[in-house]
């Protein structure tokens, strides 16, 4: 039934599609779709706002129309389909990606997870997948890593990703724009409670749509209750580092 209430309203001109609103919504009303977060359907948003402090382009508010009722049940309904659906997806079993190995980095006859100089010309990477979506929590590699976790614009904008940020770590790369927020959530609050973790240092571009992963990682360690140091590297798009490492 249709009432007067109020109810997330999002301004598309300006969104950017980043996701954070999506992250912040526990009610998973909201969705990107097309490149913009947009309530998929009305019943689903409590209309209170806890997104609105997420959005760094200003692009929600709150306002009151006629809508459907929020309905708890019909939140319920959505939460538990979403995550059985996320659950459900087959990993690609038969696919080389998926297969979980460890290997020394080029020229190197150190630890995986030992600091040590590497030059841009050799691959510092110790382990196989990459893809968060496909690296596992038990994966051995992760088992007191330092962990580094990507967008994965961040290894063709940044030059010097091997011997500056991937040195002496484990990596896990993926898109928050893309991606589903919610699986990011899920994957690490896994990989912080059964890997032992030493650290984890996340690395974005400096655009609206890599925030998201900061964003992912805080929520995750919240439930997980672990607390394990963070520390973000921005990188520009013309390939420099924001920040310092």
């Amino acid at each position: 039934m249709k009432v007067m209430r109020k109810i997330i309203e999002i301004n598309e001109e300006k969104c950017t599609g980043c996701g954070q609103c999506v992250v912040a919504c526990a009610e998973g009303a909201i969705e990107i779709r097309d490149g913009k977060a947009k309530i998929i359907r009305d019943l689903l948003c409590d209309g209170l706002g806890a997104c609105i402090g997420e959005c760094p382009e200003d692009a929600l508010k709150i306002i009151e129309r006629e809508a459907d009722e929020f309905d708890e049940h019909a939140v319920h309904e959505h939460l538990t389909q979403r995550d059985a659906k996320a659950s459900a997806k087959p990993m690609a079993c038969g696919c080389p990606s998926s297969h979980i190995q460890s290997f020394m980095p080029q020229g190197s006859c150190q630890t995986a997870n030992a600091p040590r100089a590497v030059s841009q010309e050799t691959s510092a990477l110790s382990h196989w997948p990459v893809q968060i979506k496909l690296v596992p929590p038990t994966a051995p590699f992760l088992k007191g890593a330092d962990l580094l976790v990507a967008a994965d614009c961040v290894p063709v904008a940044y030059p010097a990703m091997h011997s500056e940020l991937l040195k002496g770590r484990t990596v896990m790369i993926g898109c928050p724009k893309f991606d589903n927020a919610e699986e990011y959530i899920e994957k690490f609050v896994q990989v912080f409670q059964q890997s032992g973790i030493r650290s984890v240092t996340v690395a974005v571009m400096e655009v609206p749509c890599c925030s998201a992963m900061l964003t992912v990682i805080r929520r995750a360690m919240e439930r997980s209750g672990m607390n394990i140091p963070i520390q973000e590297v921005v990188v520009g798009i013309r390939g420099t580092l924001v920040n310092s490492i």
